[in-house]
This record gives C-alpha cells, sequence and structure tokens, in this order.
C-alpha cells in the first residue's frame, strides 16, 4: 500500500480501485465506441475534490485516448482532424476566459437532446458533416469538454456520422477527444490547478488504460459491423438518458 498512498492525496484503496475503473473504462470505449470517459467522470465524481475532478479526468482520458489513437492510426480520417483542430483552439481559448455559465442542468439537456437527434432523427445536415461544420463541431465540443468533463458522447454522435466502419469511428474518435484533452493542460494550469499532486495517479491510471485499450481492441474485431453499429447507438442513447436526468435534476434543484 505505500506506492498507492503517495500517488494522490486519495487512500490507497480508493486510488486501486480508480487504477482498476481505468482498465474498464477504457477497454469500454475502445469495444463499443464510446462511454468509457462518462462512467470515469461519474465515478471520480464521488470521491474527488471538485476542483480535481475535470483536470484529473482529461488528463486520464488523454492517455487512454492517445493509446488508442495510435494503435488504430492507419483509420484516422485526417480530413476531420483538419478542420477539427481550428475548432479545438477556439473552444479552449473560450472556455479558459470564459466568466458567464449556463444556469445548472441546462448544457447537460442541450447535450442530450443533440444526441437523441442524431442517434434516432434524420442526421445532421449534410453540410455540417465538412469544412466549417467540423470546426464548429470542434469548438462548442472542446468548450463542453471544459465545463461538464465529458463531452465524448456528442463527438461521437457527430463522428457517427460522418465515417463509415468501425474501425473509422473508434479511431478518429479517439484522435479528436486526444485533441480536446490536450487542451485541458492550458485551460486549468491558466485556472491555478496543481497537477503535480496527482501526477502519479494519472500516471498509474493511464498505464491501466492502455492494458483496457488493447482488451477492447481484442473484442472489437470479433463484433461484427452490424452488431458495432447498434451497440454503439444504444451505447449513446443510454448516456444520453442519463445526461437528461442529471441535466433535469441539476435544473430542478435550482429552481
Amino acid at each position: 500500500m505505500p506506492l498507492l498512498d503517495a500517488l494522490s492525496p486519495l487512500s490507497p484503496s480508493l486510488g486501486g480501485l480508480l487504477i482498476l475503473l481505468s482498465v474498464v473504462t477504457s477497454a469500454f470505449t475502445a469495444a463499443f465506441g464510446v462511454g468509457g470517459g462518462v462512467l470515469m467522470i461519474m465515478a471520480l465524481a464521488q470521491v474527488m475534490p471538485a476542483a480535481a475532478l475535470i483536470p484529473v479526468h482529461g488528463m486520464v482520458q488523454l492517455g487512454s485516448n492517445v493509446g488508442r489513437t495510435t494503435m488504430t492510426w492507419r483509420h484516422v480520417d485526417r480530413n476531420t482532424l483538419l478542420f477539427f483542430v481550428p475548432g479545438v483552439i477556439l473552444g479552449a481559448l473560450a472556455a479558459a476566459w470564459l466568466v458567464i455559465r449556463l444556469p445548472a442542468g441546462v448544457l447537460e439537456l442541450c447535450i442530450a437532446a443533440f444526441v437523441l437527434f442524431t442517434c434516432w432523427g434524420p442526421g445532421v445536415p449534410k453540410r455540417a458533416l465538412h469544412g466549417a461544420g467540423i470546426v464548429v463541431a470542434g469548438a462548442v465540443t472542446t468548450l463542453l469538454s471544459s465545463l461538464v468533463g465529458a463531452s465524448g458522447p456528442m463527438v461521437a454522435a457527430f463522428v457517427k456520422q460522418r465515417q463509415e466502419g468501425r474501425l473509422a469511428k473508434v479511431a478518429t474518435f479517439s484522435a479528436c477527444m486526444s485533441l480536446q484533452h490536450l487542451t485541458k493542460i492550458f485551460v486549468f494550469g491558466m485556472a491555478g490547478f496543481v497537477f503535480r499532486e496527482w501526477l502519479g495517479l494519472m500516471v498509474a491510471m493511464v498505464v491501466a488504460g492502455l492494458v483496457g485499450t488493447w482488451l477492447g481492441l481484442k473484442l472489437l474485431h470479433r463484433l461484427s459491423e452490424h452488431h458495432f453499429d447498434n451497440l454503439f447507438k444504444w451505447a449513446l442513447t443510454l448516456l444520453a438518458l442519463r445526461l437528461v436526468w442529471l441535466g433535469v435534476s441539476r435544473w430542478s434543484g435550482m429552481a
């Protein structure tokens, strides 16, 4: 336990559980395309100080997504990334200087509505999936990522319509999320967060996440295209419904 005790301000038992959780959530995202990040932040929110929640989650997810991108880099859609990067930069700048926040709960309801519309509605207009539409998507989701921690369902819903094939979806989604989480070093560094205090736990969770990614990709290769699309859609839907519940709870609590 001495090693676990030195990793972070949390107790050794909690640190060990979070390291195991990183394996599970990374495997989940690698296999089903989305969901691990939201599951992770839900768990972290139960045991971690609010000030550390989003930056620590962001760094762990950065490591997990970089690992997944490295393992699937041949399938990444470079054209999507070309337009996504400027949006990420704009979103990060807005997040770093934002002083006015939306009422509690509204943000979650907006994300959930977008995801449900993308999964079950007529789809995002084709022109929104190219050029300027990708820049806007990158900016909005990066801003949301810094405010609510996990913008994965929204990015996944966007990637789902633009990419063909399960590996392309997972690879491109992972690359986009890597860029978003990378900006949190800048955003929360500007806000004065001390990453050093949590560095040991973050590194341990990243290493565990790489193991989970490897396991999840093994499962992904065994899924048929049809089954993957169904699992991907239902994973997004369940996450969106959770956001609806969370958003309504927060909004009604503030009313």
